[in-house]
């Protein structure tokens, strides 16, 4: 099975350099543009089923890149977006230096109080990609958010702390992995 995993297109908060987490903002011109231009690049690819987090930019850019309806769209809670609790819409650089250094290095630094933790982002995406590898799916896409993309490609790169914290991921940018028999590699595609 390969498991394309996308991040969302650009929202006005993306470009305002606010955290968005799980604040339902729809994607703004551009990023419509970014998740026509991601289908384009991949060409005639079929995908056997398309997931998103429950987030309309996420939904919507999945239904663009994998060529489906918004019907035809399966929700799943577990790759909402990271919950950015009091930080919640403030400006990159202006979180402080506790939500800073956290995002910054999460190997090193504790969420704050009111963030979710790196163990519960890696526990929710384990499940749901452990869930996802039972399926008999030749290509399945995933659309959801910069934070939780981390800990699904952690899973998916066999990562001991179970995230992927760098490079950031870009808005629809898509990482494809090829999962066989418990087995992850990365495709460069």
């Amino acid at each position: 099975m390969k498991i394309w995993i996308t991040r969302h297109g650009q929202t006005k908060y993306n470009k305002m350099k606010l955290m968005q987490g799980r604040t339902d903002e729809p994607l703004n011109e551009t990023g419509i543009a970014q998740a026509k231009a991601a289908r384009e690049r991949i060409g005639d690819v079929h995908f056997d089923a398309v997931y998103a987090s429950p987030l309309d930019r996420a939904i919507v850019t999945g239904a663009i890149i994998g060529g489906v309806s918004r019907d035809e769209v399966i929700i799943d809670e577990r790759i909402i977006e990271t919950d950015f609790g009091k930080y919640e819409l403030h400006k990159y650089s202006g979180l402080g230096p506790r939500m800073s250094l956290y995002w910054a290095l999460p190997e090193v630094f504790p969420a704050p109080p009111t963030v979710e933790t790196v163990a519960s982002m890696v526990q929710r995406s384990r499940e749901f990609l452990q869930e996802l590898e039972q399926k008999d799916y030749e290509n399945v896409l995933v659309s959801c958010h910069g934070g939780i993309i981390r800990a699904l490609t952690g899973y998916m790169m066999d990562r001991k702390n179970g995230i992927c914290w760098r490079p950031k991921p870009h808005n629809c940018e898509i990482r494809v992995f090829e999962s066989v028999d418990g087995k992850h590699r990365r495709i460069e595609e």
